[in-house]
C-alpha cells in the first residue's frame, strides 16, 4: 500500500527540533518488511539466526529518532494477519488470504523488533486480534482528545484516513508529508471518507472485494456528489440520473453488491477505540537503557553505527525523573 509518487512538500519540523505537542506514530510492520527485503540476508548472529530485518529495522528508528528528536512517540506493529483470533478474519475469513504468512525467522525478528524499542525507551504496542491501524487509531484519538496533534510514519494509504486538521501523515522513505487538505487530491477522498471509498473500490492488497466495475474514478465522482456509504445508499435512485458514463449500470452494481460493499467498509475502517491498556503520559519517552542496548548489539553482532547512533540518543534523551 503505498503512497509513493507525489511531490514532496518541505518540511516544517527542523531536524533535531520536533516541536511540543505532536506525538509521532510509527507504522513498524512496513519498515521491518522494507528491511527484511531489501537488507543482505547473510546477516546473522553468533547462533546462525537472521538479523537483517532486526537490524535495518533499528537504523531506520534510530535515524527517525536523531533527525527528529521526537519527545512522544508510539511504535505499533502488526501480530494479527490471520487467523481466529483477529478481529476482521472473523468479519471475513478471506480478509488477507492471498498474503504469505511471514517466516518463522521473520517472526522471530519482529519480536526482537519489539525488543530493541523497549530497550530505546520507546511505547511499542501489538495485538493478536487488532492491527497496528487499529493501534494507532486508537492512539491518535486519545492523544487528539488530550490536545495533541499526530503525525503518522507510515506508506500505508488506509492510514491517511486518520489525517485531522494539524495533523501529517509522513511518507517517510518517499520524502512526502501530506496534510489534511492534500489527503483527498493523493488518495482519491478526503479523509473521513478513505474507508467508505475502499469499501467501493475494493483493496487487492487485502483481499478486499468491494464493488465490481467501481474504480477510483467512480468512487471519486460518487462521493463528490453523496457524503458517506450511507448518504449514496439512501439515494440510490438517484446515481442513474448522474453524468456519469454508465450510470445505469454504476446504480445497478451498487444494489446488486450493496452488502458486500457495507462488509468491506467493516474492513476497511480503521477502530479507533480499541481496549488498550495505554495513557498519552505513556507515549514519552524514556531514558534508554545502555546496559540492555550493549547486551543486545552484542548478542546480535551489530557493530559501531548502530552503537554510536545509541550512545548519541542516550546523551540528547530526555532524562527520568
Amino acid at each position: 500500500m503505498s503512497a509513493g509518487g507525489a511531490p514532496a512538500m518541505q518540511s516544517s519540523f527542523p531536524a533535531g527540533a520536533a516541536p511540543p505537542g505532536l506525538v509521532y506514530h510509527i507504522d513498524a510492520s512496513y519498515f521491518v518488511f522494507r528491511a527484511y527485503h531489501s537488507m543482505p540476508p547473510d546477516m546473522v548472529d553468533r547462533d546462525g539466526n537472521g538479523t537483517h530485518a532486526l537490524y535495518g529495522f533499528a537504523r531506520f528508528l534510530c535515524d527517525f529518532i536523531e533527525r527528529v528528536n521526537p519527545s512522544r512517540i508510539v511504535v505499533a506493529f502488526d501480530e494479527s494477519l490471520r487467523g481466529e483470533a483477529s478481529f476482521r478474519c472473523a468479519i471475513y475469513p478471506a480478509y488477507k488470504a492471498n498474503r504469505e504468512l511471514p517466516p518463522a525467522d521473520l517472526r522471530r525478528q519482529f519480536s526482537l523488533c519489539r525488543e530493541f524499542c523497549r530497550h530505546l525507551g520507546l511505547a511499542e504496542f501489538a495485538s493478536a486480534q487488532y492491527e497496528a491501524d487499529d493501534i494507532i487509531g486508537t492512539l491518535a484519538a486519545r492523544t487528539r482528545a488530550a490536545g495533541l496533534r499526530n503525525v503518522l510514519v507510515t506508506r500505508d494509504k488506509d492510514l491517511s484516513q486518520l489525517i485531522r486538521t494539524g495533523d501529517v501523515y509522513w511518507d517517510y522513505t518517499g520524502n512526502a508529508r501530506y496534510q489534511y487538505h492534500e489527503i483527498g487530491p493523493r488518495f482519491g477522498a478526503v479523509p473521513e471518507l478513505i474507508a467508505d471509498f475502499l469499501a467501493l473500490t475494493g483493496d487487492s492488497v487485502d483481499n478486499i472485494p468491494g464493488v465490481p466495475g467501481i474504480g477510483k474514478k467512480t468512487a471519486a465522482e460518487l462521493f463528490a456528489v453523496f457524503g458517506s456509504l450511507d448518504e449514496l445508499y439512501a439515494n440510490l435512485e438517484r446515481v442513474a440520473a448522474l453524468k456519469l458514463r454508465g450510470a445505469c449500470g454504476i446504480a445497478a452494481k451498487l444494489l446488486a453488491h450493496k452488502d458486500a460493499a457495507y462488509l468491506a467498509r467493516r474492513l476497511t475502517g480503521i477502530l479507533c477505540d480499541i481496549p488498550l491498556q495505554a495513557h498519552v503520559d505513556d507515549l514519552r519517552r524514556r531514558p534508554p537503557d545502555g546496559a540492555r542496548l550493549q547486551s543486545f548489539f552484542d548478542d546480535h553482532g551489530f557493530g559501531s553505527i548502530l552503537r554510536l547512533k545509541a550512545r548519541r540518543i542516550m546523551s540528547a534523551a530526555p532524562q527520568r525523573r
